[in-house]
């Protein structure tokens, strides 16, 4: 039961500040490209390798903190379904090569923010 509760304190603190953060960093452009989403989806892999590295490299973080902050945290803050869906739409709008960079960057940035918040944490 612990544990369920760990991760719906972490999922519901993760989804209110993906909201407001893709909310604020969509309000700074008027531009079709699905930025706030991207940068949310980067900052989650950042954080989520960071906190791996402190657990499981460090041994600073205890397994009840790990799983609020990887399971609970990091997977209420990013978002998978917000990304297929603006695909969807970057594909129907014919917006060919914002969707092209859109999947790209989304793969290439957040497999380097997971890889370099890994880093951080080892080395920490």
């Amino acid at each position: 039961m612990k544990s369920l509760l760990l991760v719906f304190l972490g999922g519901g603190l993760g989804s209110v500040i993906r909201f407001s953060l893709s909310k604020w960093i969509s309000s700074l452009h008027n531009h079709h490209f699905p930025w706030g989403t991207l940068v949310v989806n980067v900052v989650a892999c950042l954080v989520l390798g960071w906190i791996i590295g402190l657990a499981d490299h460090k041994h600073i973080i205890s397994p009840s903190a790990r799983l609020f902050w990887t399971v609970g945290f990091c997977g209420g803050f990013s978002t998978f379904s917000t990304f297929s869906g603006e695909l969807l739409n970057l594909l129907q709008s014919g917006l060919t090569v914002s969707l092209v960079l859109y999947i790209a960057g989304s793969v290439l940035l957040c497999v380097a923010a997971m890889y370099a918040g890994l880093f951080v944490g080892e080395t920490s």
